[in-house]
């Protein structure tokens, strides 16, 4: 497959954020990323899984961004044993990623599909880090077309599939691709590893959101916006669970 990067573009949300925030300050949150893929490596093993009650299930939900405010919507859509092995079948199961991405996604119905996906993705993510990635609405988002990645990479790659798993692996192939060419085209200088890459995604999201609020929104109003590293911090689910105290003072 061609070069799928844009170099110029993702060099320029590296050198914004760069501009706005100390580099410091991302290690850190790659740090905090590190912990909490940790504690999921740890919960989430094939023995420790399979005795989860509803009380566990709970408990992985709130340190997920996506569900961990919608626990009364789990409460009453969701039968926790069942949960407990979809979770189970999508971490440890035999089939090859994309059908475990779909079969998770496809078991719960009556949940929004986006909270499907990035439900899969975070429990793939943090669980393998370095083998399965996010899928999160900020990364790209099927139905506004907008996101993340479609920033730093070119116009001709495609990140439609025939399904849910088949949109996954196209995601998976675009971060791979901003994850390996990072450190050579300059604009992943903070950290080598996935975490990283995690981050700087997150930073161009937010280049973009602040840049696109700038021209629609009061000044008052933007003024209210958080900062880069507590929103970055909001969307990978570290704002306040896995965080050690911060050194430095963001801008």
């Amino acid at each position: 497959m061609p070069q799928i990067v844009d170099t110029d573009t993702a060099r320029e949300f590296m050198k914004e954020t760069l501009d706005k925030v100390e580099e410091i300050l991302l290690v850190q949150i790659t740090q905090d990323l590190q912990r909490k893929s940790d504690w999921f490596v740890d919960k989430l093993r094939a023995d420790a899984l399979a005795t989860y009650g509803p009380e566990q299930m709970r408990e992985l939900l709130s340190k997920i961004f996506c569900t961990r405010r919608r626990l009364k919507l789990f409460d009453e859509q969701v039968d926790y044993t069942d949960l407990r092995d979809a979770v189970a079948a999508l971490l440890h199961g035999e089939a090859p990623v994309a059908q475990r991405f779909e079969d998770f996604v496809q078991r719960f119905p009556d949940l929004d599909i986006r909270l499907r996906r990035e439900l899969a993705g975070e429990l793939l993510h943090f669980t393998f880090p370095h083998r399965y990635w996010l899928w999160s609405r900020w990364m790209w988002d099927p139905k506004t077309k907008t996101g993340a990645l479609p920033l730093v990479v070119t116009e001709e790659y495609s990140f439609e599939g025939k399904s849910e798993g088949e949109r996954y692996m196209q995601i998976g192939k675009a971060v791979a691709f901003v994850h390996e060419v990072g450190d050579a085209a300059g604009f992943q200088t903070f950290s080598k590893n996935m975490f990283g890459t995690d981050v700087f995604l997150t930073s161009v999201y937010v280049i973009y959101v602040y840049t696109i609020l700038r021209m629609r929104m009061t000044q008052e109003f933007n003024k209210v916006m958080p900062g880069l590293t507590e929103f970055s911090r909001r969307l990978l689910g570290v704002l306040h669970d896995f965080r050690e105290a911060e050194t430095t003072t963001s801008s």
